[in-house]
């Protein structure tokens, strides 16, 4: 079942088309990064699905309906980080955040301090808070109410490596727990450890969207090493299918279409061919490639 169906949303700002007929689905139970260079929409898209935006034109809808204040309730956000008090302790806090929203009640706090695992500190003053911590409590107040469906902007945007780490093992956890997550960010290497799905923007328009796995690889890459590297470049230029060959001082890379790579076969041919191969691999392609790829052309 897709959680949300977005249909050509278009957005301008004066002259600036900030959306230029954005389409993609967001599939239950994914963890969705939207991608994009400073610039690209991302913060557009997201203010619109969440109703602080109006599109000029296009549609969406949640878990099949037209969008509504009934449906809100049931997606947590986190656009910018909420204005928490500093000498106010988390449980507190979230009190305050609880009212302003409506969303939930007091009983369920302590269910998602214990979620975001801050149960421990829940009476502890924000300012004694980490970075991390702090975040983890932002999305704990984005959980008031228990909803199905999460909304977060750069949510490891400023913090450190341990934040980051933190950050990223609650959006895994959530996503085991049910949750429905989608996140914009920026840093390529966090998406594809978190994400099962991504959409990648180029100055409001989609170009790529899809499950991690599939944008990521659109051919196979297989690495090859042998002793002596110019004979194995050789033989292997010969090999079936093989549609490019890149040589370095250790390895031989095979670029094949997308799905027709064997690696037995490969490692047969070059022993029949009297070469003994010390690594076989086959590769896919970071996301930073794949996204520089696609937003620099």
């Amino acid at each position: 079942m897709s959680i949300l169906k977005v249909n050509e949303l278009k957005k301008s700002y004066g002259r600036i088309q900030a959306l230029k007929g954005v389409s993609f689905e967001v599939p239950e139970g994914a963890v969705f990064g939207i991608l994009g260079p400073n610039g690209s929409g991302k913060t557009t898209l997201l203010s619109i699905i969440l109703d602080v935006l109006n599109a000029d034109s296009g549609s969406y809808e949640w878990m099949g309906k037209p969008a509504s204040p009934e449906l809100r309730k049931q997606i947590g956000s986190l656009l910018e980080t909420p204005n928490f008090y500093h000498y106010l302790s988390a449980v507190n806090n979230l009190k305050v955040t609880n009212s302003i929203s409506g969303r939930g009640d007091e009983a369920g706090i302590d269910a998602v301090l214990q979620k975001v695992k801050l149960y421990e500190r829940r009476k502890s003053r924000f300012n004694t808070f980490s970075l991390g911590m702090k975040q983890r409590l932002a999305i704990a107040a984005a959980l008031l109410g228990n909803p199905g469906i999460l909304v977060l902007d750069e949510p490891t945007n400023g913090l450190d490596p341990v934040g980051i780490m933190e950050t990223r093992e609650l959006i895994m956890e959530l996503r085991k727990k049910g949750h429905t997550v989608i996140m914009a960010s920026h840093l390529l290497d966090e998406v594809e450890k978190v994400c099962t799905h991504v959409a990648i923007l180029k100055t409001g328009t989609l170009v790529a969207s899809g499950p991690v796995h599939d944008v990521l690889v659109d051919e196979d890459i297989v690495e090859l090493g042998a002793e002596n590297i110019p004979a194995l470049k050789e033989v292997v230029k010969e090999f079936p299918g093989v549609h490019q060959t890149v040589a370095s001082d250790h390895y031989v890379q095979l670029y094949f279409t997308k799905g027709t790579a064997q690696l037995a076969e490969i490692n047969r041919y070059c022993f029949e061919k009297g070469i003994t191969l010390t690594h076989l691999m086959l590769k896919r392609k970071r996301l930073e490639e794949k996204f520089f790829e696609l937003t620099n052309n």
